[in-house]
């Protein structure tokens, strides 16, 4: 019995598209490719990280050399497959009676937790590069991995840097979860996202503590999502006053940006908002036993905020209504 002939190798043109067709069959509503060269912005990342603006994350710092480095993280990475999944929703209003006791939040926390919807999307599209050029090697990334995300989805064309640190798409906005399969696969790369911000500063005016210091600057310590999800202690008085009605994260900057005017629905269920209004109420997050607090956000991102610090967070709001 003859054996069936070897099939000829793609080329790298080829591997590209077919990578590219496999990520949209997954769901990734958005795919380019960026060269795995270290990050242009080492030495502002240095700084930012020197002078304080990250506040108490921590992981930042410790695995410094690997997010600037895509070859400290993986050796031999050539190319970054990066892809990018929309995550906005509708939301019903909540009623004018109840809306002093709700807090909000933000909506890439609506539905189940993004990282496990991602991740296992991206062991999928990891799986298929390796099958299609075996001797590839890869690495999955969501935003827990030491990649400067941001910066690899600009190089891929998946969107530009804004203003507000967001990815912006011209077609999709910016209501995006990012994700990378680096590889040590040659692959073309596709060309970079021209910046559209131009002259609009409407985050940068909309932003309730100023923690978009300048244009492209931004100051993590006064950002409510850092405040409200990152920082583990008190809350100076004045910011507390700033948090609003934000239980949870904010969308301000993404709220307010006109490339968000006619931004796309997400169709993934998993990104269904289990909040349909958006908002919890304080009253009874105040009042969440532990197993409250497991049952209600079981599955979900919020889950990344322990129940005394989601407390701490409807006392805030709740003060904030009652001024």
């Amino acid at each position: 019995m003859t054996e069936a002939p070897a099939q000829p190798a793609l080329d790298a043109h080829a591997l590209a598209a077919q990578i590219k067709q496999h990520a949209r069959r997954l769901g990734f509503d958005l795919v380019g490719i960026a060269p795995a060269s270290a990050s242009a912005y080492r030495d502002y990342f240095r700084d930012w990280l020197d002078a304080g603006r990250a506040g108490e994350m921590n992981y930042l710092e410790r695995r410094f050399e690997e997010r600037v480095n895509l070859a400290s993280y993986l050796p031999g990475a050539r190319s970054v497959v990066c892809v990018a999944m929309n995550y906005h929703v509708p939301l019903h209003p909540v009623d004018r009676v109840d809306a002093l006791h709700h807090g909000r939040v933000a909506r890439y926390a609506l539905g189940d937790d993004y990282h496990e919807l991602i991740k296992s999307r991206l062991y999928e599209l990891a799986d298929s590069i390796r099958e299609m050029a075996p001797e590839a090697q890869t690495r999955a990334c969501v935003d827990t991995a030491p990649v400067m995300e941001k910066e690899l989805a600009a190089r891929a064309g998946v969107g530009w840097f804004g203003k507000n640190s967001c990815v912006i798409n011209e077609h999709a906005g910016s209501w995006l979860l990012l994700g990378e399969v680096i590889t040590t696969l040659e692959l073309p790369s596709d060309e970079s996202a021209l910046d559209r911000c131009g002259t609009c500063r409407r985050c940068i005016d909309a932003c309730p503590t100023g923690a978009i210091t300048a244009p492209y600057q931004f100051d993590a310590t006064r950002c409510i999502s850092y405040l409200t999800i990152e920082h583990r202690g008190p809350i100076s008085p004045q910011l507390q006053a700033q948090i609003g009605d934000w239980l949870y994260g904010c969308d301000v900057c993404q709220d307010v940006c006109p490339w968000n005017s006619k931004a796309l629905v997400a169709i993934a269920p998993e990104l269904q908002p289990r909040f349909p209004t958006g908002t919890l109420d304080v009253r009874d997050v105040m009042h969440w036993t532990d197993d409250e607090y497991r049952t209600r956000l079981r599955g979900s991102a919020m889950k990344r905020v322990k129940l005394p610090v989601l407390q701490r967070n409807a006392r805030i709001v709740t003060r904030n209504a009652n001024v």
